[in-house]
């Protein structure tokens, strides 16, 4: 009511008492559907709607990317392509997408079981998808276009990797093996047998000359690619197994083991490499993590810290002036070591456990992903969290940095992936 009805005193006289309508008051009569009325109101739906608004209001990510329909497991950026991600999971499909396009998505031809492992080559131009159906696929990166189809494997793939010079790929089975194929010729190259379980985690040296593996069985190998030999077998002294005889590219190998070194009880979950392919770190579901010195094939240091199993391990960028890795596991923890005194700097404690971790380019900063859903970024030079990413409403599986380090995206749980803002982190190493 305005101030000149409120001051009017006949408005007031009308006001007071009840209020009826009259036939000659109806205007036009319509008939309305009862379906067409809206419902009454619901307690219990708003209070959905409140929460539907705090999940909205919590969620840090520029970009997410909704197309899969199960829980993701695989996620790669392309080394040059600072746009261009690659995620797959749990409902068989791999998917080529960019960070800032949402019209722009590729989905590429399904395997036939999880997608559990995706990488670029290291031009960019290839990417290979690894299934648990026992093969690996090969993709036009631009395109998304099948080049070709490589099995051999007789169980899943547990990671497929690229040589950093070249086009050939390698890959682990969960059938003790471990394949290597040239992407350019669709052809076999070597079967590497020597593991007596599944090969969980390996990788060309940064060098391409060797290749370390780390098995469910608890053992390391060092791997001569072009022979297919063995160089050096790493086995906790508890857990030491008697003369293996390795059966390679058709030829009958025996060689022994190293024993009586301080390693693994239990399986390896995860390994790294660093810049100068001296040195392999592992990490155990036993909560162990040991580095090996690749050339002698001997454990040259045992990092005691975590009390569950370790899921993740990095070498620190070669920039750094002191020689650092870092390590996360299920007890929650992320653990930034010295490497020179074998020592933690920091211990940076978790809401729950860390299942990812990625140093963010060169820079002093490291990122890890969280079974609460969470992606935090760490300054490893103060041991302290800068800033904690929120989106995801379950675990996060795995993390990546794209080619530019201005974004970090993450896979999780809840079937979606996310692109988190890190350009502010680029400090490099003091």
């Amino acid at each position: 009511m305005s101030n000149r009805d409120m001051n009017n005193p006949a408005m007031e006289e009308e006001d007071e008492g009840d209020v009826f309508l009259g036939e000659s008051d109806v205007l036009h009569e319509i008939d309305v559907d009862g379906e067409d009325l809206p419902d009454a109101y619901d307690e219990d739906d708003n209070d959905n709607d409140n929460e539907d608004e705090v999940f909205d209001e919590n969620d840090d990510s520029v970009h997410t990317f909704t197309g899969h329909k199960g829980e993701l497991y695989a996620l790669t950026c392309s080394p040059l392509d600072p746009t261009l991600v690659a995620t797959g999971g749990g409902d068989d499909k791999a998917f080529l997408w960019k960070i800032g396009n949402g019209d722009w998505a590729a989905e590429l031809p399904a395997h036939k079981d999880s997608v559990s492992s995706l990488a670029f080559s290291y031009d960019g131009q290839l990417l290979a998808s690894g299934g648990l159906d026992g093969v690996v696929q090969i993709f036009d990166a631009s395109s998304g276009t099948l080049k070709c189809v490589l099995d051999g494997p007789g169980s899943g793939i547990e990671w497929v990797k690229w040589h950093p010079r070249g086009h050939i790929v390698l890959a682990g089975s969960e059938d003790c093996s471990m394949w290597m194929w040239n992407a350019d010729k669709e052809a076999y190259l070597n079967m590497f047998s020597g593991h007596n379980q599944s090969v969980t985690c390996g990788d060309f040296t940064p060098e391409g000359k060797l290749i370390c593996t780390g098995s469910d069985d608890g053992s390391l190998i060092v791997w001569n690619p072009k022979t297919c030999e063995s160089i050096h077998v790493v086995k906790g002294k508890l857990n030491s197994l008697p003369l293996l005889v390795f059966t390679c590219c058709c030829r009958m190998l025996t060689f022994g083991f190293h024993v009586g070194h301080p390693y693994h009880t239990e399986g390896l979950i995860c390994l790294d490499i660093n810049s100068n392919s001296s040195l392999a770190i592992s990490g155990s579901k036993d909560g162990s993590v040991h580095i090996v010195n690749i050339v002698t094939g001997k454990v040259v240091s045992s990092l005691s810290s975590h009390t569950e199993s370790v899921e993740c391990v990095k070498f620190s960028p070669s920039s750094a002036t002191i020689p650092m890795a870092a390590t996360g596991g299920m007890d929650k923890k992320l653990v930034i070591w010295d490497l020179q005194h074998s020592t933690p700097r920091f211990i940076c404690e978790h809401a729950e456990g860390v299942t990812c971790v990625s140093w963010i380019g060169t820079s002093k900063y490291l990122a890890t992903g969280c079974a609460d859903g969470t992606v935090s970024v760490w300054d490893s030079l103060l041991g302290n969290c800068v800033h904690t990413f929120h989106g995801h409403q379950d675990a996060v599986q795995s993390i990546s940095v794209s080619a530019n380090t201005e974004f970090i995206v993450s896979v999780s749980v809840d079937h979606t992936a996310r692109v988190y803002d890190t350009s502010e982190f680029q400090n490099k190493m003091e």
